[in-house]
Formats: structure tokens, sequence, C-alpha cells
């Protein structure tokens, strides 16, 4: 780990981040992103196009910063009191770091699914018609059910629930929660879905359907998921992007950056010398 810290000192002043930072037709373009907590510096000048239709996997180490980054995506980190955020982020046009926008719509356009499952106390069916009710999506009762089920089914539940929707969402086993989160993310037709280690949680079984999800959705959203595990980053995306001490590293096609990794410090951590 030693050597890998001194190598990145030596490194910063003198390259910019390998690989394919830049997109045709970003869905979300990133630039010169610095996130501080207090005095700490997160995240160093990050630079990132994020495609449309593509399931990008972001990995490193623990508190590398790849979680902190996610977060910029919707202005979750506006939550933290110590935490402040420079640089551009676009999408549809507008800078979502500027003070007038509305954050609420925001997370809506950009939903996030979180590490551990946590559905409301409430039924499988309110879960999933919160979101587009106060969001005002549905003309009535009616229209309100279609969203439900159709994202039911996007989410691959709707054949596991469909006789037991008025049951707590809490009363589903760990992956089916997982999958209503997903279920209630959708609803409200995001842009972009963002997953912070969606499956560390959950067991092999539930992990594989959760996997197979992420693929069937990437037809209708842009997916950007942290994760820890390196198999899965290579199952699912399509691109990945390696961070390490704030900074990103590595930015390439998932089977390019696995099996033949520009950068060093890449090659180091998926090769297990650290991590």
């Amino acid at each position: 780990m030693d050597s890998a810290r001194s190598r990145l000192q030596v490194d910063r002043n003198h390259r910019k981040t390998v690989g394919e930072v830049f997109v045709e037709n970003p869905r979300l373009t990133c630039r010169d992103i610095d996130v501080f907590y207090g005095e700490k510096q997160a995240i160093k000048n990050v630079s990132l196009d994020i495609a449309g239709n593509e399931v990008i996997a972001m990995i490193g180490p623990s508190g590398c910063g790849k979680s902190t980054f996610l977060r910029c995506l919707n202005r979750m980190n506006d939550t933290i009191d110590s935490c402040r955020v420079s640089g551009n982020i676009v999408l549809d046009d507008e800078d979502i770091n500027q003070p007038g926008v509305d954050v609420v719509l925001l997370r809506a356009k950009v939903g996030m699914v979180f590490q551990k499952p946590n559905p409301f106390p409430k039924s499988i069916r309110e879960n999933v018609a919160y979101g587009p009710r106060i969001h005002g999506l549905a003309a009535d009762r009616n229209q309100l059910d279609e969203i439900v089920e159709s994202s039911l089914q996007k989410a691959g539940l709707w054949d596991e629930v469909k006789d037991r929707l008025d049951d707590s969402g809490t009363s589903l086993s760990g992956g089916q929660q997982q999958r209503l989160c997903i279920a209630r993310s959708i609803a409200v037709s995001p842009e972009v879905i963002l997953m912070d280690e969606p499956c560390s949680a959950l067991d092999p079984i539930a992990t594989a359907k959760i996997e197979g999800l992420i693929d069937e959705l990437r037809e209708n959203f842009t997916i950007i998921i942290v994760t820890h595990s390196m198999q899965q980053a290579s199952r699912v995306s399509q691109r990945t992007a390696f961070f390490h001490l704030g900074d990103l590293i590595e930015v390439g096609s998932t089977r390019q950056l696995f099996t033949n990794p520009k950068h060093q410090l890449t090659e180091d951590y998926i090769t297990g010398r650290f991590g």
C-alpha cells in the first residue's frame, strides 16, 4: 500500500487520467469535481463523461472516493454539513450544482439504490406508488396502479408479490427488498440510476438476480454502480473507472481495464497487490 501511495504522489503532477474519460453524446458530463469534508479533500479534480444506456462500474479500495463521487451525481452530499463540492455536473444541459436547482426533481431524474435495502415501512404497493404520487405522475388510481405494476415488472418482482401488494415491504426477503427499492426508484421514470454497493448485503442467489436485472434495465436507463467486487464489475458493466486516494486513475472498457490496464496502479489493484 505504501509503495502504491508513493507512486501516486510521484505521478499526480505529471499525468492525466488514463483512458476513455470522454464519450460522444454523454448523458452526464462531470468536469473538475473536487469534494472536501472539512479540510480533507476526498475527490481531486475528477472529470468523466457517462454515456446513455451504459452500465459504468466504479471500483477501488475502501476510502478511495468512489461512493463520494457517486453521491455528487444527485447531490446527496448536500445532506452532509461538512461537505463542500465544486466543479460542473451537466445533465440535460443543466449544471446540477447551480444554487437554483430543485434537488427533489433532480433526485427523481437521478435515482439511487443504497447498499442496504431500505423499503419504507409501508405496503409493497405504497413503496412504489409514493414517488409517482408526490410528483403528480398519475392522473388517477388506475394509472397509479399501472405504474406500480409496470415498475415491479421491470424490477423482476411482480410475479413474486402481485398477490400480496398490501403486505409490508419489510416482510420481503433481503433480495426482494432490494428489487423493491429498484422498483421504487424507476417508478418516477429516472434517466440515471445510481447503485452504491447494491449487492453487498445479499446472498449469491439474490446477487445474481440483481445483476441480471441491471443488464435488463440498461435498455432504458443509464446505470452507475459502485462495487467492491471486481468480479461483479466485470459481469455487469461496459466501462469501468478505477479510483485511488480520491483520484480517478483510469477509465476504459471493462474488458480492456481488467485484461490490459494502462496504468500501473490499476494493474496493482486488480492483481491484488494492494486494496
